[in-house]
């Protein structure tokens, strides 16, 4: 069994837009579990309340990947997950209580009724927009408030003095009545493997001897697993999301990791991911900045990474992509790629510019205090592999495209003309030309051309990249400077897709010392502080949101490149 925090992790499955938690809003824990939906946004539906006798109680949380458990003296619940869109309970000698909160006006909260149909009780909900029916499968519930409006308390109970089942589904608007004839502890094996699958899987060659996994790549894998939803509203395709706290959406930079970390065990999942954002691609060829179940946002963009990432996703997957494939993805990269060319770049300019730290995905990095809008030397070197990708992906079709070759000869003499020092590389403003603040990490990500850079280049890099190392891999800013901030976003912590640009572009530019630093350092961050959205330099300890998908899928990635290295010199 994989022992798990809910209060670190979500409980969920796999497909399902509901999971279990205490986290109920942003940077908000509540005492108790509640089942929360992604649907239309994050909502908390219910509030989950352990009690025996009529008294409320407070017993000890057991999580592991199939199933949850409230454990007290002399009773337990045990929840498990039947499909995407249904939990299980189970009770014996503790009942539960489940609430819904909050006042029914015509706008908002719940309202709850019996349904003639079939007699099962059910909630509709404003917020999410969707219907949550209880069918008893054995037991007795106490329904409270059915019908009532306004700010009356609406609850069903099923009481501990008798052992009960009870199914809790999420529905649009109707659906064939549940049934319960599956066992429920065949439902929780049944759950176990899916999860050790998906995790083998996903773990590639990690395991022991014995093929037991790591603490921590169990850990990475169930938060993947958890955190996927089934296709719905604008998400149509599997989706990874971000997490199922707070940060459920999907933004076009962070399902390139997720995907790369996909490539090997799934590669069809690992497409889908991809292409999420491809989707929404406007009529510019831009893509949006975030995507979610009901809500599609454009007032951002994000870097063009994406040629980097497929050419991993070749690299890695476990099967080659069909020419049909190949020719999806070079349409939709061909089309982003002359977003940037003709719509982020200045006339008479050949470097492009972003207009906000967030298109970078550096939201608030020091390099862009003196101005939001600056000629950025990683987006330079993203968008000269994207073109290097889109001439590989162009010969292996058969087209020709001179385009992305004389752009990319453009776009590389113009970022060391221009942006070069010497020393490092600069942002410029991209109205005034002057230079932005440079101690930020973003200025040494172009690294990541790896075997493209001078090697002159690529050891001045290394060098800068070894002054914002610590023991938990490189800080976003160095920490001696006077503009770091411990949980200051990009503003000194560590995050997983720097790391992971940094270490493979340090590798590929043979700079394989340094590499092994940045990769071993960052997944000690992981097996000490979990998976969160970003770290604190100097202690390791996990900030913000702290199931973030892109921080376990770079950590599996890089846990599995290690692994493989160490096998690969052991042969030798």
């Amino acid at each position: 069994m994989t022992p798990l925090d809910i209060d670190e992790v979500p409980f969920s499955t796999r497909g399902a837009w509901i999971d279990l938690s205490r986290i109920v809003g942003l940077h908000e824990r509540a005492e108790d579990v509640h089942l929360v939906t992604h649907q239309t946004g994050m909502h908390p539906i219910l509030r989950l309340m352990p009690e025996a006798g009529g008294a409320l109680l407070s017993p000890r949380l057991v999580m592991a990947p199939e199933v949850l458990s409230w454990v007290a003296e002399g009773g337990r619940v045990d929840a498990v997950f039947d499909g995407r869109s249904t939990i299980r309970f189970r009770g014996t000698g503790l009942g539960m209580r489940f609430v819904a909160s909050g006042e029914l006006t015509p706008f908002t909260g719940a309202y709850l009724f019996r349904d003639p149909l079939d007699g099962a009780v059910v909630l509709t909900s404003y917020e999410s927009g969707r219907r949550y029916r209880f069918t008893v499968l054995s037991g007795e519930a106490t329904v409270v408030g059915a019908g009532t409006v306004g700010g009356a308390e609406r609850s069903v109970t099923l009481d501990s003095g008798v052992a009960w089942e009870l199914a809790v589904e999420e529905l649009d608007t109707a659906a064939a009545a549940y049934d319960g004839a599956a066992d429920f502890d065949d439902i929780v094996a049944s759950q176990a493997r899916a999860f050790e699958d998906y995790a083998s899987r996903l773990a590639g060659g990690t395991g022991s001897a014995d093929g037991e996994l790591d603490a921590a790549v169990r850990k990475a894998a169930y938060v993947m697993w958890s955190a996927t939803v089934a296709p719905s509203g604008f998400v149509g395709r599997e989706a990874v999301l971000m997490s199922k706290h707070w940060m459920d959406k999907v933004w076009s930079w962070d399902h390139c990791f997720n995907a790369i970390a996909l490539a090997e065990a799934d590669p069809d999942a690992a497409l889908a991911q991809f292409l999420l954002p491809f989707d929404h691609q406007d009529a510019s060829g831009a893509l949006p900045d975030s995507l979610t179940h009901s809500e599609v946002l454009y007032n951002f963009v994000k870097p063009p990474i994406h040629g980097w990432a497929f050419a991993q996703l070749r690299a890695r997957s476990s099967r080659p992509f069909t020419a049909a494939e190949l020719h999806e993805v070079y349409r939709r990269l061909a089309a982003w790629t002359r977003f940037w060319l003709d719509f982020r770049r200045a006339p008479a300019h050949p470097l492009p510019y972003y207009q906000h730290g967030n298109d970078s995905g550096w939201d608030n990095s020091t390099t862009f205090d003196r101005s939001r809008v600056i000629v950025s030397p990683d987006l330079s070197a993203f968008l000269l592999l994207q073109l290097h990708e889109l001439q590989e992906l162009a010969a292996m079709l058969g087209l020709s495209e001179p385009e992305w070759e004389a752009e990319a000869a453009t776009i590389e003499a113009a970022l060391f003309d221009r942006l070069w020092t010497g020393d490092g590389f600069l942002a410029l403003d991209a109205l005034s030309g002057e230079p932005a603040p440079a101690t930020s990490l973003l200025n040494a990500l172009p690294i990541v051309l790896g075997e493209r850079l001078p090697a002159e280049v690529a050891s001045t890099l290394a060098g800068t990249i070894a002054a914002h190392l610590t023991e938990w891999g490189p800080a976003t800013e160095p920490v001696t400077s006077p503009l770091y901030e411990s949980d200051g976003y990009w503003r000194g912590p560590i995050w997983a897709p720097s790391t992971f640009l940094i270490e493979d572009g340090l590798r590929r530019a043979g700079h394989t010392d340094l590499a092994d630093q940045v990769s071993l350092r960052f997944r000690a961050a992981c097996e000490r502080s979990g998976f969160a959205e970003n770290f604190d330099a100097v202690t390791g300890a996990g900030l913000r949101d702290r199931a973030y998908t892109w921080t376990a899928s770079c950590f599996l990635t890089l846990t599995l490149d290690a692994a493989r290295r160490v096998h690969s010199l052991g042969e030798r």
